[in-house]
């Protein structure tokens, strides 16, 4: 028997035919239909971009290849009557970071890196970059007198600190160390509340000013001037030319009248006592020495000091207080201002003659004499020789605060 195998009628194909083509069609259709959607979404966002931020956009793709790097100025020297170095400085190496190079979602993880290198605790530099804040173009410096290990270790892991900066920076030193330390004082970076105060005058934070002594009262002439320079860097942070710069002025160098050879004979002749030497030359006035104990080295103050440290400090039978100005009353030697001024004022004589008495009330204040009765009347000569205070608190009476 002959098997006959049905066969499809030409209709029965061109059916099966148009179904296939139709599929293939409504596919092609929705595959169109979806790129034009995306590429419709990618145009809408490239326009987005280009049109609505474009601007900031370019300015933080600028921002990422030019950058400025400030320079410091070195400090001025600070020289005794001789002129003998007491305040100059050393080259070290500082750690500067720079805020804008990294979203700040992304510095947790770097500032955790840079606490164990630099044994800084984190907090205190996530405080120093906000204070900063985070989009700034300016270095800012977090750590200073790095050890040459602690150099080692941030090239080490160079590729996990994306934004920081080892560089030479100078530091005050005082070769002397404790020499003086009460006439020269100590320099210190800024705090945030300093900073708000001195920002009218170029201040920015991490300066390093004067916080007491000759350091502090002639900080406008010992800081100098900043420099700084702008330059284009690659992808890895390397610079690749320096589109323009300003060099940084050095401060003045400072001439003080204290004479090393006298202060050193002044130092060992107090010893470790507490209290003060003050020599002056009885021609000219000039402080030849000033000494007061205890003291403290300056230098501890060139690099970072902890809060520990400091508490340390304050505790040794108060070091920062300089004796020789402010540790005692200045009591009977005072009397000689008062005398000068009661003089030179005119509105009193060398032969005046006032009567003393057992107290004198000054401001609601009873100031009594050192033998409770008083010396009757006398004149500068002999209020001089007895140490009168009711007279020469006459005297200063009279003249007033502002003459005095």
């Amino acid at each position: 028997m002959t098997l006959i195998q049905p066969s499809l009628s030409p209709f029965a194909v061109h059916r099966s035919n148009s179904r296939t083509v139709g599929r293939k069609y409504q596919s092609v259709v929705i595959m169109v239909l979806i790129s034009l959607f995306l590429l419709g979404g990618i145009a809408s966002r490239l326009a987005y971009l280009q049109l609505v931020q474009g601007e900031r956009n370019q300015q933080l793709a600028e921002n990422n290849r030019i950058r400025l790097i400030p320079k410091p100025p070195i400090r001025g020297n600070i020289f005794d009557r001789k002129g003998r170095v007491l305040a100059s400085y050393r080259l070290s190496h500082s750690v500067f970071v720079w805020p804008m190079v990294l979203r700040q979602e992304q510095w947790p993880q770097t500032r955790k890196r840079l606490s164990q290198i630099l044994k800084i605790p984190d907090a205190e530099i996530q405080k120093r970059l906000e204070q900063a804040g985070y989009n700034s173009p300016y270095l800012l410096r977090i750590a200073r007198g790095v050890t040459p290990a602690q150099v080692t270790a941030l090239a080490e892991y160079s590729n996990e600190l994306q934004g920081i900066e080892v560089d030479i920076d100078a530091l005050r030193y005082y070769p002397h160390g404790q020499l003086s330390a009460h006439v020269l004082g100590y320099t210190g970076e800024l705090d945030y509340e300093e900073l708000q105060r001195r920002k009218p005058d170029g201040y920015r934070l991490g300066d390093v000013v004067g916080k007491m002594g000759v350091e502090k009262s002639y900080e406008h002439l010992l800081r100098g001037e900043w420099g700084g320079q702008q330059v284009e860097v690659d992808g890895a942070g390397r610079v690749v030319r320096v589109l323009g710069q300003k060099q940084a002025q050095a401060g003045k160098p400072i001439h003080i009248t204290i004479d090393i050879d006298v202060q050193k004979a002044a130092e060992a002749a107090l010893g470790d006592r507490k209290g003060a030497v003050v020599a002056i030359d009885p021609n000219t006035g000039a402080v030849l020495a000033m000494v007061s104990r205890p003291t403290f080295d300056p230098n501890i103050f060139s690099t970072r000091i902890t809060s520990e440290t400091w508490r340390k400090l304050q505790g040794r039978g108060n070091p920062f207080i300089n004796r020789a100005m402010r540790g005692f009353p200045p009591a009977s030697t005072f009397k000689v201002v008062t005398a000068s001024a009661g003089m030179e004022s005119g509105r009193y004589s060398p032969k005046t003659v006032l009567q003393t008495y057992p107290y004198l009330y000054v401001g609601g204040h009873a100031f009594g004499e050192w033998n409770r009765a008083g010396f009757g009347p006398m004149g500068f000569v002999g209020a001089m020789a007895w140490s009168s205070n009711t007279f020469f608190g006459q005297i200063g009476r009279g003249v007033g605060g502002k003459t005095l």
